[in-house]
């Protein structure tokens, strides 16, 4: 990257997955990390050997949040250049099994946490021109029965990235997101799901996904890494699908 010795980014969801690919690719290309999560120990494995990488112990969901992430950015660096909004939870079950308090969770960590990051980062990351990136996934855009709160929280975010695009373009704050189809993830894992159920979900998404593989974390991180690229300079309102073409297939 680069400039990247100037620039500080907060991931979310740092503490695995794609959070962690992505904390770790920007400290590799020498951008200071502030790296939030909820559990300390995966946020301590996240930054092990990546002195750029400082971890921050947050639930995204809290009230006072958003204020403390910006806070300790702006405390210890001083500036705030990029904000990724990678956190988000997952669950299965259809409308007719609802559960309200598990879609409740869902909505507030996929879709009203980024609200609000964005809305408490926004000032200082118009003070750099900086970028805010959105998680999301490629099946926000197609149907996805049984988990469309989940999808339906993605969608919705893939529609704040188009608005907040031109709304903030006029402060020189770009917004782009990306969207990941199958990657290898412990999201499975964090669903409850038995490794019988993540087996068959795999071999679904295997026979979907035209490359024949399933994504790594480093491939959504390279994405997320290039889209933040002072060369990306041009680009802003982009929801870019990183799915080994499954959403086009």
């Amino acid at each position: 990257m680069n400039d990247a010795q100037q620039r500080v980014v907060v991931v979310t969801g740092a503490g695995t997955g794609i959070g962690r690919a992505t904390a770790r690719a920007f400290g590799a290309a020498g951008a200071q990390v502030l790296a939030v999560g909820r559990r300390a120990a995966p946020l301590a494995a996240t930054a092990a050997n990546h002195p750029l990488i400082t971890p921050l112990t947050a639930d995204v969901t809290e009230a006072d949040a958003p204020a403390r992430v910006v806070g300790a950015a702006l405390d210890r660096y001083g500036r705030l250049d990029v904000l990724v909004n990678n956190a988000g939870i997952a669950g299965g079950g259809g409308l007719a099994h609802l559960d309200e308090a598990a879609a409740r969770r869902q909505l507030e960590t996929n879709l009203m946490a980024p609200i609000r990051l964005a809305h408490a980062a926004l000032d200082p990351l118009a003070a750099t021109g900086g970028v805010i990136v959105n998680v999301t996934t490629a099946v926000g855009q197609r149907a996805w029965p049984g988990s469309a709160v989940y999808a339906a929280g993605k969608a919705a975010l893939d529609s704040l990235t188009r608005s907040w695009a031109v709304e903030l373009a006029p402060r020189g704050v770009r917004v782009v997101a990306v969207a990941p189809g199958a990657i290898d993830t412990p999201i499975g894992e964090h669903q409850g799901l038995s490794p019988e159920q993540r087996a068959a979900v795999r071999r679904w998404q295997l026979d979907h996904t035209p490359l024949g593989r399933i994504g790594r974390p480093e491939d959504v991180a390279w994405a997320i890494l290039r889209l933040c690229d002072p060369a990306a300079a041009f680009v802003t309102g982009v929801v870019l699908p990183v799915d080994g073409g499954a959403l086009v297939a």
